[in-house]
């Protein structure tokens, strides 16, 4: 990344997420007391994520992945405990595990924000791809070639291109322009066991993110991107549903 493109990002990130945090601040015990009153147990949410990758060589000269993992805050969408019987699994849009109130949080996006408190300490950004949790990066990897590097150099995002553009689990929206290549992108060996697995919709969060990555080559483009992915992220929520 360019270090102009570098010190642009984190102005905008620290000014975003102080202005953010400063709107927020009288949501917060309004969707506390919502959280509390639906589903006795803690407000917020915290949980290990992978954020950017980099390649660092050992001292035997060996070079390996190595992801930036932090711990990422939210409201608490689901049940306590969700995951006490079902292991690690990744939220699909109808889990029952999430609640009442939950649902209502998740399809606004505003179970994100207290990841402003994140992107003001660093560990993530205003815009970027969203980061997976290091427990599935493994099985992702090996489902979607090249699914790591959409994090190469980059920090996390609150919102991003794929969020402003595909439903909430990555999903892809009715009439769109891209799913038209539905066919083409997803389950790509035609397996009928694959048909709406996971992998597929992350093969197409893959495409949105790579494509933001890659403004990140120049200034202008950057600039233009990224604010383009701010103004219209406040659009989304209020219709509580994915980008058109």
């Amino acid at each position: 990344m360019l270090r102009s493109v570098r010190l642009a990002k984190r102005a905008i990130d620290v000014l975003g997420g102080a202005v953010g945090l400063a709107i927020s601040a009288p949501l917060i015990p309004v969707i506390a007391a919502a959280i509390y009153l639906d589903s006795p147990g803690p407000i917020f949410f915290k949980q290990r994520r992978a954020g950017s990758l980099k390649t660092v060589e050992n001292k035997n000269g060996v070079k390996k992945l190595h992801f930036d993992e932090f711990d990422m805050h939210k409201f608490r969408t689901m049940i306590t405990n969700a995951e006490a019987k079902t292991g690690i699994v990744v939220a699909g849009a109808d889990d029952p595990r999430i609640t009442r109130v939950g649902k209502f949080l998740r399809k606004s996006r505003l179970d994100e924000l207290p990841q402003f408190w994140d992107v003001l300490r660093g560990k993530m950004s205003l815009v970027g791809p969203r980061p997976e949790r290091p427990e599935l990066l493994q099985d992702l990897s090996y489902a979607i070639p090249l699914f790591e590097e959409r994090m190469r150099d980059v920090k996390p995002g609150i919102t991003g291109l794929a969020q402003i553009s595909l439903g909430y689990t990555g999903s892809i929206p009715e009439g769109s322009e891209i799913g038209k290549l539905a066919e083409t992108l997803q389950n790509p060996w035609q397996l009928e066991e694959t048909k709406g697995s996971l992998a597929d919709d992350m093969r197409i969060k893959l495409l949105y993110d790579l494509a933001y990555t890659a403004s990140l080559e120049r200034l202008d483009t950057y600039l233009r991107t990224e604010l383009g992915i701010i103004f219209k992220t406040p659009l989304v929520m209020l219709k509580m549903t994915q980008g058109r």
